[in-house]
């Protein structure tokens, strides 16, 4: 660990603890759409879109205090880097499910719930390591099994597409399912995304 003669805001570890928090939130409404009749969708959008206005209130947050901050725990691009990339996992999570609703999808494909529950998984892990920012440990096995779950979300998604275009599903059918399927698998890469920037930070601060 660096030595340090000046103080550091330490309020952002918090505020990243709480955007994860709000990414678990979200990870069980997409578990909760799974099991949901087409009639109670709606009214799990609308707590999603509630979900995604806070993750946004919690990244906004994490700039201000950025701007406002002298000295910060570590560099100010990777603390731009981090908050970012949690708030796209928030919001490819709300895009999704928005995207059901919007489509009027009455069934989703069989290996969404795979990709969700990769993503529940990861939201988990994430939500567990942004405490340990503070000290920097017990990183390591965080991030290789986050890469892990997005390698497993690629196969996953590959799989979907294939099913996909196997001639079961019309054609405007496989565009709406394609484009939900293709944004819960970017919502894989930004956990991904967030690994990596913890990774980053972690060997910077060693």
């Amino acid at each position: 660990m660096r030595f340090r003669l000046t103080p550091r805001e330490t309020s952002f570890y918090d505020m990243f603890a709480a955007s994860a928090d709000n990414i678990v939130t979200g990870s069980k409404l997409l578990m909760e759409l799974l099991g949901a009749e087409p009639s109670a969708r709606a009214e799990i959008a609308e707590r999603m879109r509630a979900a995604e206005h806070a993750g946004d209130d919690a990244t906004h947050a994490i700039f201000h205090q950025l701007n406002s901050s002298f000295i910060t725990p570590f560099d100010r691009e990777d603390i731009y880097a981090l908050a970012s990339s949690l708030d796209d996992i928030m919001d490819f999570m709300e895009e999704a499910v928005d995207l059901v609703v919007l489509y009027n999808i009455e069934e989703l494909p069989k290996g969404v719930e795979q990709q969700i529950e990769v993503l529940a998984r990861a939201a988990e892990l994430t939500a567990e390591a942004m405490p340990n920012l503070r000290t920097m440990a017990n990183l390591t096995e965080y991030w290789i099994e986050v890469n892990r779950l997005e390698n497993q979300a690629d196969q996953i998604h590959r799989k979907l597409l294939a099913h996909l275009f196997n001639g079961k599903y019309d054609a405007i059918e496989v565009l709406k399912l394609k484009q939900v399927v293709d944004v819960l698998e970017e919502a894989a890469d930004a956990f991904e995304h967030v690994a990596n920037t913890v990774e980053t930070i972690a060997v910077k601060e060693s």
